[in-house]
Formats: structure tokens, C-alpha cells, sequence
């Protein structure tokens, strides 16, 4: 589940931690790194993955060419219409997060793909600050089925299926299943938070929440350059 929202300061303090630990192994990530075959939706040997209720999660499509920056995410189904920026590597080794003072923003780690290009790209977003929720705090909720439309800068929209929705506690966490793609063929994302239970002791969040979806549809929008970064 999403962590909550704390008013007594230490949400700053919280949120810096979890992605100092949560994200110091992408320096040793590239786009080009895979996970050798998928373990969900669409698998490497080309079988579609099947919800609860027995449907079948859509096929993928092909990947966009391209380097298009992100400009805009929207989840329908859990209220986010965020802009998204570009984010590098701090001096810990991490993705730098979206600005404390900005948190409906989502962040892009530039160094990967594009979203809709192929490999996997990931977006960064806070679940909380010290006063409110932030961007991604009910990433959670999300189930396989769901989609995540991404405005792109040449004017295109990429819209991916989740295919999965996860909890990894940090002492579980692999870098490799968790940035590398799930299936080299695909344009794949994820989303990315702080999740599980608070831990005071240790003054930060026990896990991360981890969103993997996959491009299924492909649009064009007229405002691109409205959302320019």
C-alpha cells in the first residue's frame, strides 16, 4: 500500500532517504540492459498474460523511433495529470526526484529511453511531502489492465497497459528486474514511489512501489508544445 502523508517533518527526510537506498543501483543500469524474458503480460515467447477475470492483457506495439521527450503523464484511473521533467543522477547515485516544491510533478530519468522508444523508461514521482500527498501517491491501486498515457514532445501520445503492480521491499530489491526491460522487443515503463510502512527508526519507507506497464497505443495530440519542458 502507498505510504501515508505525515505533517511532522520528516517527510522531507523520509522521501530523500527512500530515494537515496531505493534508487542507488541505476548508475550500473543502461538502456540496453534486459531481463532475458518477461514474467508478465506479454511474454518473451509472444503469450499474452491473462487478468483475473480471464481477459486477455492487449498485444504490444511496436516501439516509437526517436528520442521525443516526455512532457505529460495521465492515470485515468487514479487522478494523475502531471507534467514530467527531465532528471539525472545525483551525487548519491539515485535518480534526482522532482522538487519538494513541486510535488504533482513526475520525474523522467533521462539517461534511458524515451517512453514509447524501446527498452524500458522510467518515471520517478514522491508519494508524499511533509505536509500533503504528492504525485504518485495512489500508485498503489493500480491493477493489470490499467493504462498510462504519455504526452510526448514531437507531438505523439504512448499509451501503455500495466501488466503489473508491485511492492518490492528494499531489501529485495533487484536493479536488474526492476529497470531492465521485461522484453527487449517492447517499449516498456515504469512508475516509480515510495510504498510499504513507515519506519522511524530508520526514518524511511520499507519499500517501493513499482508500476511495469507496456506500449499498446499510439495517438497524436495538437498541444504538445503547450506542455514543453
Amino acid at each position: 500500500m502507498a505510504a501515508e502523508a505525515r505533517s511532522t517533518g520528516a517527510g522531507r527526510l523520509t522521501s530523500v532517504l527512500a530515494w537515496t537506498v531505493l534508487l542507488l543501483a541505476l548508475w550500473v543500469w543502461g538502456k540496453d540492459l534486459t531481463g532475458g524474458e518477461g514474467s508478465h503480460g506479454v511474454l518473451a515467447n509472444g503469450t499474452r498474460g491473462q487478468l483475473s477475470d480471464g481477459r486477455l492483457l492487449p498485444p504490444p506495439l511496436e516501439p516509437l523511433g526517436g528520442s521525443a521527450t516526455p512532457l505529460r503523464v495521465e492515470i485515468a484511473s487514479i487522478g494523475v495529470r502531471a507534467d514530467i521533467i527531465p532528471r539525472g543522477v545525483d551525487a548519491d547515485g539515485g535518480v534526482e526526484p522532482p522538487p519538494y516544491e513541486a510535488p504533482d510533478i513526475a520525474g523522467w530519468y533521462r539517461g534511458g529511453p524515451s517512453p514509447g522508444a524501446e527498452g524500458a523508461a522510467l518515471l520517478v514521482g514522491h508519494v508524499d511531502t511533509e505536509t500533503d500527498r504528492a504525485v504518485f501517491y495512489n500508485l498503489s491501486s493500480m491493477e493489470p489492465g490499467g493504462e498510462v498515457t504519455v504526452v510526448r514532445s514531437d507531438g505523439s501520445t504512448a499509451t501503455f497497459t500495466v501488466e503489473a503492480v508491485e511492492v518490492i521491499d528494499r531489501d529485495d530489491f533487484d536493479p536488474d528486474t526492476v529497470y531492465g526491460a521485461h522484453d527487449a522487443r517492447r517499449a516498456e515503463l515504469r512508475l516509480i514511489t515510495c510504498g510499504g510502512t513507515f519506519d522511524p527508526d530508520r526514518r524511511s519507507y520499507s519499500a517501493n512501489v513499482v508500476v511495469s506497464a507496456y506500449l499498446t497505443a499510439t495517438g497524436d495530440v495538437d498541444d504538445a508544445a503547450t506542455y514543453q519542458a
